[in-house]
């Protein structure tokens, strides 16, 4: 018997009727599911003062009080202060996640012992919402101590409460929501509060059509733009999966980055086994054209240390066939890792749970983590970047020393100079129009130095922190790490000495050469003032410009002189 169904993804039907080729008795941990980030919000807390601290024990000498202030997992504290009164004045910012379940606790603590507490449930009207950045009115709270039997009997002997208080500034900042990924990768740049927003400038259609020759049994992609994150079913024991799915967002910015990873589906066989990561592909929407249909495949590369010998360590695993993409036109760290871990837990309790591995990767959690190959990789982005300058430079060296003397001649007349260089760039841009790229970029693996990294590399790369790997690997990793640093401390320490040979011009530790150097200063500015700035240029021109047969092999005299410039490196142990 051949059943038939057409229809499309909108339609009631197709969430029964696309699972035909997923596992029917794990339909709660293949199915696909689109997801929300929760509302994250920055909570602002200044401890200002505090009022009438009972001291924790009768005891001499100087009191320190400090306020520890505690939302969740995060935790603050004041500086200590030796008043019996204390002022701090300090300003503190977390993470709040609504609907703000976790109170916020403010314990003011003298010898590491806690002398009063209140809790605040992070709501109006205890804590107001600043939509626009307005000046909030502090308040005072009393403080709840914890008493003995006998404290508390005397204390309802003498018929009175007594209490201390705290000054603090409570306020929820609206007006813009907590980054919980890296800044330029990021794919929400819209403020928070509704005052501040725009109108979108068009849709993301985003189709994720199937994959060829991937290296997991049972794959599923996960896409993230804002903070609706999307999750395709899974589909089972197949290396050429095809989904064929489809999904929307709302664009309010073009510069943002879309995120598409594949990832092999661990809990179809095992509860406690992790997903794991096949590869990660990162689109920039300013790189595509509006009202441009995109088909392409796309290899998502992953460094992975258990796979030393397929194509040098990358797990190139196979492509990935997105479909639509393309728009349509229409009218702090610390604060950021406790967003990614609210992120995580938010959207683990969904059904299917997006994982905790899952959105740490997407997230890009470990970005901060040392990384011998992202190190090189940034060596070379340098290297690369300055090497534009440089040719730049060795063409103006090549003016001057007369290597091509039409061209040399031509800068002899400086009303010139500018128009041929804003008219060079002019035909560079439209020459590099037919070399433009047809496709949006994806993943580098020459760029990331992914595939000529050495496999203990990636091993090091991917170690848990703190390291569980014998003494012998850590002792050989940190000799290599000692070695990379070396260079880097060379290059550090010439950038360094050049600067404070610059300073030293005036600052007399060589006394004769500040003799000289403040000599000439006095000079030049003689010559300055009373030569006309257009006599300068010229005779500084034609010094530059000098022919050959006047130039010397040797070292010139001021940079001979700036060399022999003392640093404070020969200060150095």
């Amino acid at each position: 018997m051949l059943a038939v169904w057409m229809g499309t993804q909108a339609d009631e039907a197709f969430a029964e009727a696309w699972h035909s080729d997923a596992h029917s008795g794990r339909l709660t941990d293949t199915r696909a599911k689109v997801y929300y980030s929760p509302k994250l919000m920055y909570l602002k807390v200044v401890a200002i003062a505090a009022q009438d601290i009972v001291p924790a024990a009768a005891s001499g000498g100087d009191r320190y009080c400090i306020a520890k202030i505690q939302l969740g997992s995060q935790v603050r504290r004041t500086r200590p202060q030796a008043q019996p009164s204390p002022v701090w004045n300090e300003e503190f910012m977390f993470v709040a996640a609504e609907p703000f379940e976790e109170p916020l606790v403010v314990t003011v603590e003298e010898r590491n012992e806690a002398v009063g507490r209140v809790i605040i449930p992070v709501a109006p009207p205890y804590v107001p919402r600043n939509d626009l950045a307005k000046s909030i009115e502090p308040r005072w709270f009393n403080l709840a101590r914890h008493m003995t039997v006998d404290e508390a009997g005397a204390a309802h002997n003498k018929q009175r409460n007594f209490a201390s208080k705290i000054h603090l500034r409570l306020s929820l900042e609206t007006a813009y929501h907590v980054l919980d990924e890296p800044t330029h990768y990021s794919s929400d740049l819209n403020p928070a509060a509704k005052k501040l927003r725009k109108g979108s400038i068009g849709i993301l259609e985003l189709g994720i059509l199937s994959a060829r020759g991937l290296s997991s049994p049972n794959p599923y992609c996960v896409a993230k733009y804002g903070p609706k994150w999307v999750r395709t079913r899974t589909l089972l024991a197949t290396a050429n999966p095809s989904w064929n799915e489809q999904y929307t967002w709302e664009v309010f910015d073009s510069c943002t980055v879309l995120t598409v990873a594949v990832f092999n589906n661990g809990n179809v066989l095992d509860d406690k086994k992790p997903d794991q990561r096949v590869g990660k592909i990162r689109i920039r929407l300013s790189t595509l054209e509006t009202d441009r249909v995109y088909t392409h495949l796309y290899p998502p590369h992953d460094p992975h240390p258990w796979r030393p010998q397929q194509n040098r360590g990358v797990a190139s695993s196979g492509s990935v066939h997105l479909h639509g993409l393309g728009q349509h036109a229409r009218p702090l760290d610390y604060l950021r890792f406790q967003a990614m871990q609210m992120v995580a837990v938010r959207l683990s309790r969904a059904e299917p749970p997006l994982r905790r591995e899952v959105v740490e990767y997407m997230l890009d959690v470990d970005s901060h983590m040392f990384s011998l190959r992202r190190s090189k990789a940034n060596f070379n982005r340098i290297t690369s970047l300055f090497s534009g300058a440089v040719a730049v430079a060795k063409w103006m060296d090549g003016i001057c020393r007369w290597k091509n003397p039409l061209t040399t001649i031509l800068v002899c007349y400086p009303e010139l100079i500018l128009p041929t260089v804003f008219l060079y760039r002019f035909i560079i841009g439209l020459w590099n129009y037919r070399r433009r790229p047809r496709k949006p970029p994806h993943m580098d693996t020459m760029l990331s130095y992914a595939e000529l990294a050495h496999p203990d590399e990636l091993d090091e790369e991917f170690d848990t922190f703190p390291t569980t790997k014998p003494s012998d690997v850590v002792r050989m990793r940190y000799d290599r790490l000692r070695s990379v640093a070396g260079r880097v401390q060379t290059v550090v320490g010439d950038l360094a000495t050049q600067g404070e040979r610059a300073q030293a011009l005036l600052s007399w530790r060589d006394p004769r050469a500040t003799s000289i150097f403040i000599m000439l200063s006095l000079l030049v500015a003689v010559i300055l003032y009373v030569t006309p700035f257009q006599v300068v240029a010229v005779v500084l021109g034609l010094y530059l410009l000098r022919h050959p047969r006047f130039r010397s092999k040797q070292p010139s005299v001021p940079f001979n002189f700036y060399k022999r410039l003392p640093a404070k490196s020969d200060m150095l142990l």
